[in-house]
């Protein structure tokens, strides 16, 4: 075919019909008001048939077939089998449970269809006013800088190279970590989340770097071993660089002493990094916020906006107290991306400030959920969630066979079943057994971890849709299934 009869057959995405696309659109938000809406009366999980199954594993079309049909094959074979998150009853995993405006946002910002890694637009100017929103929430000062990402493990990720390449002692960017005088070490709690480790290696300065600091009865960092293992790296010769406080542990929603750990980044002449990804937001808590007193003092700070907003996936935020650095330690030059005085590439690259020179438009949903509802509601509600797991507790200490295993101090809560004279490794996998039947039924949605050692169940309730009622079903089913079984 020649380049002229190419021509002649231009083709587009567009619709033939437009008229034809307006309608399914229609239907599908539609659909979507009865998906969430009938949330309830769903099950918060079921398994996929075979025969569903199935239908994933076939070739990619060679050929179009009908908007319409398309969509009739994710009505049956999709929307029926999430993982339930968006269910009042999902417990299992801390990461929100969404909402209809920020859905409707996602779809805004993708028919937009703009490039956040930068430009004179105003979808760059929504993402800055989020930024500076979140900073303000947290209670940085106005000169920090802030990034959304696609969640809490690039957050980290974000903060931690802005950290390594500020105490370095060596300009990483044109020399590289084999330059480093001293290695770097990072202390954080045993409590802390594995992306942490990861990160360590994403940074060139491997696991060993992550020195782990043993966590007190009620899973903080134990202050006093990490001064300890600080004096102990200086005498050996390495260099203390960053101590990563927890302000929401996954395993138990503890939170490390902020104010403490601040004072002591500030005697030694350290980084404070904060992965604030499951607590940070209970600064915007009318009741709570004391718990994170002192996270204003962190010079970088990681939030997870899905979880504490309840924000559609995906959309995480990174804030640098200093603006330079966190520049710095991202910002290249290239021939094609010359800032102009003015017309499109007349303003200053978000992507100078992380990772991605491709970034979708995360920043609409979290201002037009902020624009609807406003902080103090999501403040509200997370005081809703702790207040609710505090409820959870009472319901626990009431039943004899039910153990709390670890304090509740925000909104996830850990207990298990125990009837009393079963040993660890049976209870374990009594509780394994109900954990999987309330999934398998539909009922509820809880997770498993070990706590000093110990088997549990875990419930984070970060689900604006969870009632009191949901937590009374839940421990009389367990109660059920536990006794059923014993």
């Amino acid at each position: 075919m020649t380049a002229q009869n190419m021509i002649v057959a231009e083709e587009t995405l567009d619709p033939a019909d437009w008229s034809e696309a307006r309608a399914v659109a229609h239907r599908m938000v539609d659909d979507a008001i009865d998906h969430v809406s009938g949330v309830r009366a769903r099950p918060v999980w079921q398994e996929m048939p075979t025969d569903v199954r199935g239908t994933f594993a076939g070739p990619a079309p060679e050929n179009a077939q009908p908007l319409e049909a398309v969509y009739a094959e994710i009505r049956k074979n999709l929307m029926p089998y999430p993982m339930g998150n968006v269910h009042p009853r999902f417990w299992m995993w801390y990461m929100g449970a969404g909402n209809f405006t920020g859905a409707l946002a996602d779809f805004l910002a993708a028919i937009d269809g703009s490039n956040l890694g930068g430009g004179n637009m105003s979808a760059a100017q929504v993402d800055r006013q989020v930024t500076n929103w979140i900073r303000d929430m947290m209670s940085f000062p106005e000169g920090s800088s802030g990034t959304l990402v696609n969640g809490g493990s690039m957050a980290n990720i974000i903060g931690l190279m802005a950290a390594r390449n500020a105490m370095a002692g060596v300009d990483l960017r044109q020399q590289g970590v084999d330059a480093m005088p001293r290695p770097l070490r990072f202390y954080a709690s045993d409590q802390v989340h594995n992306c942490h480790q990861k990160a360590m290696n994403l940074l060139g300065l491997g696991k060993r770097s992550l020195c782990k600091v043993p966590s007190d009865d009620a899973f903080r960092m134990d202050l006093r071993a990490l001064k300890a293992m600080v004096r102990a790296d200086l005498d050996y010769g390495e260099r203390p660089a960053c101590v990563i406080a927890t302000a929401g542990t996954t395993n138990t929603g503890s939170i490390d002493d902020l104010p403490a750990m601040a004072d002591l980044c500030a005697e030694e002449g350290l980084w404070l990094h904060v992965d604030g990804c499951i607590g940070a937001l209970i600064a915007i808590a009318p009741y709570h916020s004391h718990l994170v007193a002192g996270i204003e003092r962190a010079d970088s700070l990681a939030l997870d906006l899905h979880k504490g907003l309840q924000a559609p996936f995906d959309v995480g935020c990174a804030l640098v107290r200093d603006r330079k650095t966190h520049r710095q330690t991202f910002a290249e030059d290239a021939e094609y991306l010359q800032k102009m005085s003015r017309g499109i590439a007349a303003a200053e690259f978000l992507h100078d400030y992380n990772l991605d020179t491709t970034r979708g438009f995360r920043a609409l949903k979290i201002w037009m959920m902020l624009k609807e509802h406003g902080v103090a509601k999501f403040g509200r509600l997370i005081d809703q969630g702790i207040a609710q797991a505090q409820y959870l507790t009472g319901l626990i200490a009431r039943e004899a066979a039910l153990e709390l295993m670890a304090p509740t101090v925000t909104d996830v809560v850990c207990f298990r079943f125990n009837p009393g004279w079963l040993e660890d490794g049976a209870l374990r996998d009594l509780n394994i057994e109900i954990m999987l039947q309330l999934q398998e039924a539909g009922i509820a949605a809880v997770s498993d971890t070990t706590v000093k050692g110990h088997h549990c169940l875990r419930v984070a309730i970060c689900n604006h849709r969870t009632r009191c009622a949901d937590l009374d079903l839940l421990v009389t089913e367990v109660l059920r299934l536990g006794t059923s079984a014993t």
